[in-house]
């Protein structure tokens, strides 16, 4: 964590209190993993982390406010995921290089990150703007980077002029969301994670480029 932590009142934490609210954080994203996010207590919280609830109090105004901590925190690792598309090649096997290294940077940041990102998705869903501008922060940077790839793509003939890239690369980010967020579920009907990988960086690739790809 850089800069300076403050807590509710406005006074600088010094290292064992920034120490102690990181210990809070961990332990909710711990407790999130298990419990659902509206059974989780400031109480519960304290004791876990081995503190009091005036304690947590002294840095998060309540769980939702913890919650919103640490799903900040992951967003801006969550941006990180536009590096995976930002200046790469789609042509060749370049190309299809691309698509599989988005593909697993997605899944594995679900899968890393399930517990918090289910919190957002469901305060996204109901409509608190707070958690949907998280989600937008995270997927926004990669849309962005894939709908420049697309106009690059049309700027050299590889691609249909009729296409649009905002509306290209939303719906594949969507779909990456999506099917990451839903990973256990395609376990259940049998689709194995490496059967998984491959035909999700086809589409992927299809979309960007209209083609198939080069292996």
């Amino acid at each position: 964590m850089t800069g300076q932590v403050r807590t509710v009142d406005g006074r600088v934490a010094g290292r064992r209190g920034q120490a102690t609210r990181q210990k809070l954080l961990d332990c909710l994203s711990e407790m999130l993993s298990s419990s659902p996010y509206r059974d989780v207590k400031v109480i519960d919280v304290a004791r876990k982390a081995g503190t009091s609830p005036a304690t947590f109090y002294q840095y998060f105004p309540d769980v939702e406010g913890a919650v919103l901590e640490i799903a900040e925190e992951m967003a801006k690792e969550g941006a990180g995921l536009a590096e995976l598309a930002s200046g790469r090649s789609w042509v060749g096997k370049a190309g299809w290089s691309t698509s599989e290294d988005l593909v697993e940077g997605f899944l594995d940041f679900w899968r890393k990150n399930d517990a918090i990102l289910r919190v957002v998705d469901l305060g996204a869903a109901e409509g608190d703007k707070r958690f949907h501008k998280i989600r937008m922060k995270i997927l926004n940077s990669v849309t962005n980077s894939l709908a420049d790839a697309v106009k690059e793509l049309q700027s050299k003939g590889k691609v249909d002029k009729d296409i649009s890239p905002a509306a290209m690369a939303g719906s594949l980010v969507a779909m990456l969301a999506a099917v990451a967020s839903h990973q256990k579920g395609f376990q259940s009907w049998g689709v194995k994670q490496n059967e998984l990988k491959p035909h999700l960086a086809l589409l992927v690739h299809l979309g960007i480029t209209g083609k198939k790809p080069t292996k």
